[in-house]
């Protein structure tokens, strides 16, 4: 084992040791005094090598061979001692620059000056290590402090970024070199940027009919780019007018940063609002266009260096437009034809779950290589390039994702940082003029040209598209959004040297205005969307006992009818106040009922004579009509239809409830029992209207599981002739669903069970689950203190009387719990439990990751199960959000 590891370190410390003698070498060859090799000098590298193999030898077989390494010491001494003999002068210049070590030996000046430039080259690297340190510390500072005010986080990085960079010792550690090396980072990292952003835009949405989305880009692009081309020229932003850098910042200004402005909208919760993919789908049309009219203006107005510059200036500018035409239309047409083959290669070939094989990733990257490095080769700008091979490249495939998920990682992680610490280094406050009266009428005037075109625009748009205006000006002012992207172009202008230092900085405070003020206006969306929100919404906890319930009791069918039936029965409490029933029947409106329907004399009413719905709906009438006509004490009834797509319907049963001011809506679940007892496969259709009833609902819901509730037995008033069962656990839900069985315990034919489920506080497992749980104990205890209050007034109204009777079970984990609703197998014609809403979650844990129907809840998705009872009906109930309440993210509102 020792040899082995002497075998691997030799060549190692073999390098290590001719380190010096190539460093000397080169130092020599890129002197302009050029000079060989001297005696001395061969033989102090000798004699430093000689003792490294010497030291070597000892590790490695612990007895030097002592003689060998003598007599070549001796060698070397008596060559010493010849060469100082004849080289006098020049052994005296030698020992004057040399040192001394700790054996006596001497060291020559290169080693010495090798040693001195590591020495300085380790703590240049350590000092702008620290630096990048502190920048991500400060960043992430700035950030966290920013967060309660619901700023993005470029707007703490623009902050940082001027201020770290302006600071006078930090300008000192960066000189000439490292600030050259600075902007080749930029230049790199942007490139990167491009290429990722090309990567996530679709070229062939400008041959298609523009949508909603694209009529709102294009308006707000064309009118920004007007004002800012009529308005600029005459604040000389640059010292004369030129025509290039007009075009540059009028389609600057009329771009918007996709990236920045969706990853906003998604941390601000108006994502999944109508509004919000709206603004999206906006942003990137309006960056891609805008990002596409600069790749090919570039052509005809390049950057061009002293170098450049000849004097025939304009043989030589059509000469490089030429080029750059022909190599990036080459690259174009390469990319969109070449690409998907070899991508589709390489994800065939390395299919998903499996590695990627590494000659793979590497082709893959030299190939994304090659055809970004294709029109830079003659003059093109690298970074342009990188957006216009992206843009052709596929967004689907493991390559793509993959390189868009690293790209984005390293720009997040460590470009970033880098990226506003170089804009504040290159914008320097030192150099502005806040005392010049035109800087900040360039300040005003830009950012009034950005926020008036995008409105403007937007107003315009959404006036022929039907938006309201509220929403049209919050939609143009998203849209002003500005990132990463107008910033490099903002400095890149400055060091070009189209621009001064204070200009570049004005356009910087510009594009940190247009972001900081998104927040505000995403507030008054959110606060437009309350106000269009139920003004109210009903729960049956807050409903006073003294006044009426009222229940919309939606039908599927005819095969619905006796179990909402026995539901209308056991929920009609007593005579007075008794309960108003509106009986509604949900029908999908295809093209063959609506070629059928009639329009009303009033004009907003309609006539449905389909034959198979009015059948359908005179059976339905008949029915409940019969039977309230003959048990009919305390029930009001009346029929209503829900006629529209399956789109529509939820919206159409919520505008129901809200109007009628119904308490609980009560559902038919979407699977219908077959003879056997067990459940079909349901109706997608219907399973969407209960998922976005439950979302949007300005009351309680409920849900039925139909297993024959009032087909084998009828509930009768004059003998407790059905057993109910309601399961409380914890929870607002459950507490809704508590609520609603204090109405069926007043049934005379109704025998309900209240079981408690409790957690064992004696368990081990139930303590160590708890402590897992990311909850707050505040919460916690609210919660629990209102459960115990809930029931507590349950218990001395309905079970201390001896109309309810009472079971409770103490409980470990969910695994118990599960176990427990089974042992209930076949004893309840009825079983009522809340949807959710539990924060002691510890006796439902984990079954959340197994259940088929999550709109049931766990518990009632156990309970609905294939292997639970084929005789069991389930009503899962589900209490509303609080009044006004917007979950932003999780809600789709529409506001438009």
């Amino acid at each position: 084992m020792l040899l082995l590891l002497c075998v691997l370190v030799a060549p190692l410390y073999g390098l290590l040791s001719l380190m010096p003698l190539l460093r000397f070498l080169l130092k020599k060859t890129q002197s302009k005094q050029w000079q060989p090799l001297t005696h001395l000098q061969e033989e102090n590298w000798l004699w430093q090598l000689s003792d490294r193999f010497r030291n070597f030898a000892k590790f490695a077989n612990g007895k030097p061979k002592q003689k060998r390494f003598r007599n070549w010491q001796l060698e070397i001494k008596r060559k010493r001692i010849m060469s100082s003999s004849k080289d006098g002068n020049e052994n005296n210049n030698n020992n004057n620059n040399s040192n001394n070590d700790d054996n006596g030996r001497t060291l020559s000046f290169g080693d010495s000056e090798c040693r001195g430039r590591l020495t300085e080259l380790f703590k240049k690297v350590a000092l702008h290590l620290l630096g990048f340190f502190m920048m991500v510390f400060l960043c992430n500072a700035v950030h966290y402090f920013l967060r309660p005010f619901s700023q993005p986080r470029i707007t703490s990085d623009i902050v940082v970024g001027l201020f770290f960079g302006n600071l006078g010792f930090v300008h000192r550690q960066v000189n000439e070199s490292a600030a050259k090396t600075l902007r080749y980072i930029i230049d790199f990292g942007m490139i990167c940027y491009m290429f990722v952003l090309g990567i996530e835009m679709d070229p062939y949405v400008l041959f298609k009919a523009p949508s909603r989305d694209a009529k709102v880009a294009y308006a707000g692009i064309l009118s920004t780019f007007i004002l800012a081309g009529c308005i600029t020229p005459f604040l000389h932003y640059t010292d004369g007018f030129e025509i290039d850098f007009t075009l540059s910042l009028s389609t600057a200004l009329s771009s918007t940063a996709s990236p920045v402005l969706t990853r906003l909208i998604t941390s601000l919760k108006i994502g999944k609002s109508d509004i919000g993919r709206l603004v999206i789908a906006a942003g990137m049309y309006s960056d891609f266009v805008c990002t596409l009219v600069m790749s090919l203006g570039y052509i005809v107005y390049p950057v061009e260096n002293d170098d450049d510059k000849t004097d025939d200036k304009a043989s030589s500018r059509i000469k490089t437009a030429l080029q750059m035409s022909l190599s990036l239309l080459f690259q174009t047409v390469f990319t969109a034809n070449v690409s998907p083959i070899f991508m589709n290669w390489v994800n065939n070939e390395n299919p998903e779950g499996k590695p990627m094989k590494g000659s793979h990733l590497v082709l893959s990257v030299a190939f994304i290589t090659l055809i970004i490095c294709c029109s830079p080769v003659y003059g093109y700008s690298p970074i342009l390039s990188a957006f216009m091979a992206g843009i052709f490249l596929p967004r689907e495939g493991r390559v793509s994702k993959l390189v868009i998920s690293k790209i984005n990682y390293l720009l997040t992680t460590i470009f970033y940082p880098i990226f506003y610490f170089w804009m504040g280094y290159e914008a320097r406050l030192s150099e502005f003029e806040p005392l010049h009266i035109m800087t900040w009428a360039r300040l005003i005037v830009l950012f009034v040209v950005v926020t008036l075109g995008k409105v403007s625009g937007a107003v315009l748009s959404g006036a022929m598209l039907g938006f309201n205006w509220p929403e049209s000006v919050a939609l143009g002012l998203l849209l002003t959004t500005k990132g990463h992207f107008q910033i490099y172009l903002a400095i890149a202008a400055k060091t070009a040297g189209k621009t001064s230092t204070s200009t570049s900085i004005v356009m910087v405070t510009v594009i940190f205005f247009t972001v900081v003020h998104a927040p505000t206006v995403v507030a008054q969306i959110i606060k437009r969307a309350r106000k269009r929100a139920p003004t109210y919404r009903m729960a049956l906890q807050l409903l006073d006992p003294s006044n009426e319930l009222r229940i919309l009791l939606c039908l599927h069918g005819p095969q619905n009818v006796p179990s909402s039936i026995n539901i209308m029965e056991i929920s009609r409490g007593t005579a007075d106040p008794g309960v108003v029933v509106y009986v509604t029947d949900l029908i999908e409106l295809t093209d063959d009922i609506a070629s059928t329907l009639v329009q009303g004399e009033e004009g907003d009413t309609v006539t449905v004579t389909d034959k198979v719905v009015t059948d359908k709906r005179s059976e339905v009438t008949a029915a409940v009509e019969a039977f309230v006509a003959d048990n009919g004490d305390g029930i009001t009834l009346r029929r209503m239809l829900a006629l529209s797509s399956f789109n529509g319907l939820p919206q159409d049963i919520c505008i129901l409830a809200e109007d009628l001011m119904i308490a609980l809506i009560i559902l038919p679940f979407h699977k219908s029992q077959r003879a056997d007892g067990t459940l079909d496969g349901g109706h997608s259709g219907f399973r969407h209207v209960n998922r976005k009833v439950l979302r949007n609902a300005p009351c309680s819901v409920g849900i039925l599981v139909d297993r024959g509730l009032g087909v084998t037995e009828k509930v009768s008033r004059s003998g407790r002739s059905v057993n109910v069962a309601v399961i409380f656990i914890g929870g607002r839900d459950d507490r809704e669903a508590l609520a609603y069985a204090g109405r069926v315990a007043r049934h005379p034919g109704v025998k309900l069970t209240v079981i408690r489920f409790l957690v064992d506080a004696d368990a081990e497992n139930a303590f160590r689950r708890a402590s897992n749980l990311r909850i707050s104990i505040a919460e916690q205890e609210e919660e629990t203190n209102l459960d115990n209050e809930c029931f507590a007034d349950f218990y001395e109204r309905h079970v201390a009387g001896g109309y309810v009777a009472y079971l409770e079970k103490h409980l470990a984990n969910s695994a118990e719990t599960y176990s427990t609703l089974k042992s209930f197998e076949g004893q309840y014609s009825l079983v009522i439990v809340g949807r959710g809403g539990r924060v002691n979650s510890v006796l439902t844990m984990g079954m959340n990751d197994w259940q088929q129907c999550p709109e049931l809840g766990p518990i009632g998705d156990v309970l609905s199960g294939s292997d639970f009872s084929v005789m069991t009906s389930v009503l899962i109930i589900q209490q509303p959000n609080l009044k006004g309440e917007l979950d932003g993210l999780d809600d789709d509102f529409s506001v438009m």
